[in-house]
């Protein structure tokens, strides 16, 4: 269930699906590169002005699940205009300054997105651009990003599917909007 805060800027309703900590798992596979299972934890947050916050860490994954080593990290703020038009400006890890723009599908929870601008340190790899996909989709939110270097097209190389994850506070506020239970609570189910 997408769930709108009182105190979201009126602007960035459209954007609430986004709203919250996300965790799961997906694949990275680009070529040069170690393909791997990888674990996220994603955070989308606001505090009433016109943007998402949003942060990401990824992990690698051994065969049984659990952390290897870290993969990727990256920082950034989501806007959203009257016209559905979404831009975003996001820092990675590995020395890259992205400035991303897209659009907000029409009724349906979509962002398509592609890179307008890139720079990069002395230290980073190869990357010239990529396109990216978020959908939130049976309450999951599930993404997959493309990337293209001087030397490889642009091309598919990381996917995952991300399942909210409740805080105590959320568990709270459901409590407190629930419905009266009858005394035995079967009779909830009937």
């Amino acid at each position: 269930m997408i769930q709108i805060p009182s105190d979201l800027n009126p602007g960035l309703v459209p954007l609430a699906f986004l709203l919250g900590n996300w965790e799961g798992a997906g694949v990275f596979d680009f070529p040069g590169e170690e393909k791997c299972n990888f674990g996220q934890e994603v955070v989308f947050s606001h505090d009433g002005r016109d943007f998402l916050e949003y942060t990401s860490h990824t992990w690698v994954l051994d065969a049984d699940g659990k952390k290897v080593r870290p993969l990727e990290s990256e920082s950034g703020y989501w806007r959203i205009d009257k016209d559905r038009k979404v831009e975003i400006v996001m820092v990675r890890d590995q020395g890259v300054v992205e400035v991303w723009y897209g659009e907000l599908a029409d009724q349906k929870p979509q962002i398509d997105l592609a890179t307008d601008a890139v720079a990069r340190t002395a230290a980073s790899g190869p990357y010239s651009g990529g396109k990216r996909l978020y959908g939130y989709v049976k309450s999951d939110l599930m993404w997959v990003g493309e990337k293209a270097t001087p030397d490889v097209e642009l091309r598919p190389y990381m996917s995952a599917q991300l399942k909210k994850v409740v805080t105590p506070e959320e568990v709270a506020e459901m409590a407190r909007n629930l419905p009266d239970m009858p005394d035995d609570g079967i009779a909830f189910f009937r």
